[in-house]
């Protein structure tokens, strides 16, 4: 990738991967876009910040960056909470922000996942895209909704008789996000980007972190027991300490 857009890349894992990039000779430039402003300390002359509300009704915007060979789209927000304490109007702000901007800004580049020309494209979903989670039943629910999108998207570029495909990048909880609510560490995030960097320059369709060390087994139990491993993910939320009882 030489040219790539980022969208949700002021903080997080976006941010990492931005930096990730801009340290490479062979990157041109770096697209931001983002709702929340880029810090100073992180500008750079190969990056080129535009603030934008996934939110909006109009995303045209999109359309002029016709420049890239590389998309990665890593904005989202999740709260702990049972779903009787989420009000209504939450629910439409998930979807906003979770999954429709997603599937929009997938529609925009469409022609170039499905050309013959290398594009590259990963999407941050979650673990909890694949199996009951209880305190994040909506955040999971837009999750879920992506891993589905994603998977028959890519049956349908195989079909077409494209190589390209979009990576769908499923981890668990990361440490040095600000996902809920905590500060950006680069330093916690920088192994991370660089593995989700690799699996997109792959063309790879699946990547979950801390597959073989906790996910194989989690993954497992759930499709033994969906019930069970229902049971026991809320109990280790409550024990964990990230929310009250």
């Amino acid at each position: 990738m030489k040219r790539i857009l980022i969208v949700g890349g002021a903080n997080g894992i976006g941010l990492a991967m931005a930096m990730n990039l801009v340290k490479r000779p062979s990157t041109e430039k770096v697209y931001i876009v983002d709702k929340a402003p880029l810090a100073e300390e992180y500008r750079d002359e190969k990056i080129e910040s535009v603030q934008f509300d996934l939110t909006a009704e109009d995303y045209s915007m999109f359309d002029r960056f016709t420049d890239i060979d590389g998309l990665i789209i890593t904005a989202g927000f999740g709260r702990l909470a049972l779903f009787k304490d989420v009000s209504e109007a939450m629910i439409n702000t998930y979807f906003h922000v979770n999954t429709i901007p997603v599937i929009r800004i997938i529609h925009h580049f469409y022609d170039r996942l499905a050309s013959a020309d290398d594009f590259y494209c990963g999407v941050m979903v979650s673990i909890a895209g694949f199996m009951s989670s209880p305190f994040f039943s909506l955040y999971g629910a837009t999750k879920a909704a992506l891993k589905i999108f994603i998977e028959s998207v890519n049956v349908e570029l195989e079909k077409g008789g494209s190589e390209n495909r979009i990576l769908n990048v499923s981890p668990g909880s990361i440490k040095g996000t600000s996902f809920n609510g905590g500060a950006t560490d680069l330093s916690e995030t920088e192994q991370l980007a660089a593995d989700i960097i690799s699996h997109i320059e792959a063309k790879d369709d699946l990547f979950i972190p801390r597959y073989d060390e906790v996910f194989h087994e989690v993954l497992k139990r759930y499709h033994t027991d969906f019930r069970a491993e229902g049971r026991h993910s809320y109990d280790y939320k409550l024990q964990s300490g990230r929310m009250k009882s």
